[in-house]
């Protein structure tokens, strides 16, 4: 069957994105298992899990299970992403915004890969698994944005709030980036390494635990600043909904983070802290998009004769 006879519709390439979405904060979360349960070599080396082998032994117990299943999840992502591309392709309407941005999403796949295998070739050096967390927030922002794209029209963007309260939206992403940027130092400082051997930053717990409380309030002040700006200027019911979603969800965080550091940092809170942070910076995002608008998304081409595909804009 030729590609050009199949065709698929645009609500299965925006499924298929919203999964690769969150097939993303799932392996956050059990990347934050393999280290919170000691397994981050529980796989010594890589890309083989062990010298002679591709897959874990029964020498290196569970942790090895643990380290070993972590990795699979990544092939899982891969047939998302590649089925993401594949329908994005044949979608009706086709779309080259759409394909463009399942490419990118795709092409940081190996690129996470390897950072992931240079965080078990150093021995869980702190700061590489720091940038290995944080390729991740940048994959699940463009994970995001795919999914979102697939929803929304080709028009020229256009901002529904006032200018300068599209910045602070902006801002607030910054804002979001440099909480979680403080996070991974926290973590790098504290007890849970993946590993009983692995080396710390060094840097003493808790006065980087007091940064990033310090950081959490400034995100949180400016979070409630926003929705206070956007009630005043009557921005759209979804902006202020957007808001009210993210202030509730840091509120949230901080209080697991509060009471995991007070508790001495129990592996269950801390695992939930990490799927807040997902958490967090995903209503972020959700606000960023939710102040501007590119239109409805096109209805599907009614092809009677030879298929012509029409023109489309590129990414935003």
């Amino acid at each position: 069957m030729s590609l050009e006879r199949v065709r698929v519709s645009a609500a299965t390439v925006r499924r298929l994105a919203l999964t690769t979405v969150a097939l993303n904060v799932v392996l956050v979360v059990t990347g934050g298992a393999v280290r919170l349960t000691g397994s981050g070599l529980g796989c010594p080396t890589w890309p083989k899990c062990t010298d002679a082998s591709y897959h874990n032994t029964p020498a290196y117990g569970i942790h090895g299970y643990i380290e070993f299943g972590n990795r699979l999840l990544t092939f899982v992502l891969v047939a998302a992403v590649v089925l993401t591309f594949l329908a994005a392709l044949v979608a009706n309407p086709r779309r080259r915004s759409v394909i463009w941005l399942s490419v990118l999403s795709g092409a940081t796949i190996p690129a996470q890969a390897v950072l992931g295998g240079m965080t078990v070739l150093t021995d869980l050096n702190p700061y590489v698994v720091a940038a290995h967390f944080l390729f991740t927030v940048l994959i699940i922002a463009i994970a995001y944005w795919l999914w979102k794209r697939s929803r929304e029209g080709d028009e020229p963007a256009q901002t529904l709030v006032r200018s300068p309260l599209r910045g602070l939206t902006m801002l607030l992403a910054g804002l979001t980036v440099a909480v979680l940027t403080i996070g991974t130092v926290v973590t790098g400082s504290g007890p849970h390494a993946g590993d009983q051997h692995a080396r710390r930053t060094g840097l003493d717990p808790g006065m980087v635990a007091q940064l990033h409380a310090d950081s959490v309030m400034l995100l949180i002040g400016a979070s409630v600043a926003a929705w206070f700006a956007f009630r005043a200027t009557r921005a759209p019911a979804a902006v202020q909904r957007a808001a009210v979603t993210l202030i509730a969800v840091e509120l949230a965080q901080g209080v697991i983070g509060f009471v995991q550091y007070f508790t001495h940092l129990p592996i269950v809170l801390v695992g939930l802290h990490m799927a807040g942070a997902a958490a967090v910076w995903l209503a972020a995002l959700v606000l960023l998009f939710a102040t501007r608008s590119r239109g409805p998304a096109p209805e599907p081409v009614t092809v009677t004769g030879p298929e012509v595909v029409p023109p489309d804009s590129v990414p935003a």
